[in-house]
């Protein structure tokens, strides 16, 4: 089973969605804007990505903050808080194959690699 993370307006999200439909791959949409992300799933994409790399800090979420507030972003404890209440600030889309963190971002290359398409 496949399921996409993201929001539904972002058009890095738009490409993974149009990519995975063209290719045939059924997968499942969760939307953090709706329902959120829990500490726990955090915990695990950090495991897998990098908890610097799960936070977007070239999106206008993170872009906003001022210098003081970006600078207390700075452990895995500090990006959760952070994330959970400011889920637009998820890099996306991250892409899970059978409950696995496998994908983050959308690099057209990647997902061919990756699903053998």
């Amino acid at each position: 089973m496949t399921k996409l993370y993201g929001i539904p307006n972002c058009n890095t999200v738009k490409k993974a969605q149009d990519w995975l439909k063209n290719n045939d791959v059924a997968y499942e949409f969760h939307d953090f804007k709706k329902k959120g992300v829990t500490p726990a799933k955090l915990t695990e994409w950090f495991n897998v990505f990098g908890w610097e790399k799960v936070i977007n800090k070239a999106g206008l979420t993170f872009k906003k903050l001022s210098k003081e507030e970006q600078a207390e972003i700075n452990s895995p404890d500090h990006t959760i808080a952070y994330l959970t209440a400011n889920t637009s600030a998820i890099k996306r889309p991250i892409v899970e194959v059978n409950e696995k963190a496998v994908l983050l971002g959308f690099k057209e290359d990647e997902y061919q690699g990756f699903f053998g398409k």
